[in-house]
Formats: structure tokens, sequence, C-alpha cells
């Protein structure tokens, strides 16, 4: 007889890795100019805006040092992301979705939008890390 038993585990997450496919780049002003192209922006791969971002701290760890930005972008239902543990490993992946409010602590980005300010070291202005609880349900 087979049976399929669910285990809850708990996991260390320290990095959050964005995948966000932009519909517009101009949304948002890098250095104090607007980013009509998406150009100036740290961390953009493509058509996609892929931070990783220190679960405790907000720091977006590939973000170039001495760029500072206000972001604004839609991404409506192309968001992608994952939960990394101390290891390395990947324990958490949603793939195409909605934005989660973790990653819109300026404004609410109702799902669709990342809305956040980063400063000249990388950080992310507000960043509230137990957001994230909020992805499975819980305050």
């Amino acid at each position: 007889m087979k049976i399929e038993i669910k285990e809850t585990k708990t996991h260390n997450v320290v990095e959050m890795r964005v995948v966000a496919k932009v519909r517009y780049w101009e949304d948002a002003e890098v250095n104090g100019q607007e980013d009509n192209n998406g150009a100036l922006i740290p961390c953009r791969d493509g058509e996609t805006w892929c931070p990783i971002i220190n679960i405790d701290t907000g720091q977006i760890t590939n973000w170039q040092k001495g760029v500072v930005a206000d972001i604004h972008y839609k991404v409506c239902d192309q968001c992608s992301f994952s939960l990394i543990d101390k290891s390395g490993e990947a324990v958490y992946y949603q793939e195409g979705d909605y934005v989660p409010n973790v990653l819109c602590p300026k404004d609410s980005g109702y799902g669709d939008y990342i809305i956040m300010d980063v400063d000249a070291e990388g950080f992310i202005q507000d960043w509230d890390a137990d957001s994230i609880l909020e992805i499975f349900g819980e305050d």
C-alpha cells in the first residue's frame, strides 16, 4: 500500500532571488534620472530584473554600489522568485505569478508592481523581512 505523508519542515532562508519580467522600465528613476529603457538600473538581465536580496538585511547583494533608485515596475503575473537556505539550496520556488508584498515596501503593489527605493549601498528602504511569511498565508 502506498500512502502520502506530508511533513512540515522549517528552513532558515537567507536569500531571495527574484526574476521579474518588467513591462515598463521607464517607471524608475536611477541616480535622479528617469530610466527610459532600463539601461541604468542594476540587476537587469535582458527583459528581466534579477535582484538577489539578503532576507535579514534587505540588501540587494548584486547591486552596483553608488547607484540610488526609485523603482516602480509593472510586472503583472510575471514575477518568479526562490527562497534560498544557508546551504545555497532553493527551498521554495514560485514561477510567473503575482508580486509578493515583500517587494513593495514603499507602497501597495496590488500583486502587479514592484515598488521600492534602493540606496547607494543596495539596501531596500523600509524592508520588512517578516512580510515574506505572507507568501505562506502567515502574518
